[in-house]
């Protein structure tokens, strides 16, 4: 069996890696993976944690997350195309030049 620890250090390293790419991308696609990423690692730590107390908590809370990722995914990717079909590129700093 893993330790928590090692789960633990597992997961901010995931985490850590989402940060960086929703920081330093500018491609909207990557952003999206970068926070599904990020979600993946708490989806990690709710599990190894509810693993190491025997409880099934976290495991439900993980589902519950891994619903919303998808609905985000979703969302995210409909936001994605209609910028496409606006300005024919996915860059995020293009975004804000969006106007009604």
């Amino acid at each position: 069996m893993i330790r928590l620890p090692m789960i633990l250090f597992f997961s901010a390293f995931l985490f850590s890696a989402g940060v960086y790419g929703v920081l330093v991308r500018r491609n909207a696609v990557m952003i999206l993976m970068a926070i599904e990423l990020m979600l993946n690692a708490v989806n990690v730590n709710l599990v190894g944690f509810s693993a190491s107390l025997k409880a099934m908590n976290g495991q439900v809370f993980a589902l519950f997350i891994i619903a919303v990722a998808a609905a985000e995914v979703g969302i995210g990717l409909a936001i994605v195309i209609l910028l496409f079909r606006n300005r024919e590129s996915i860059n995020i700093d293009e975004a804000s030049q969006l106007k009604w």
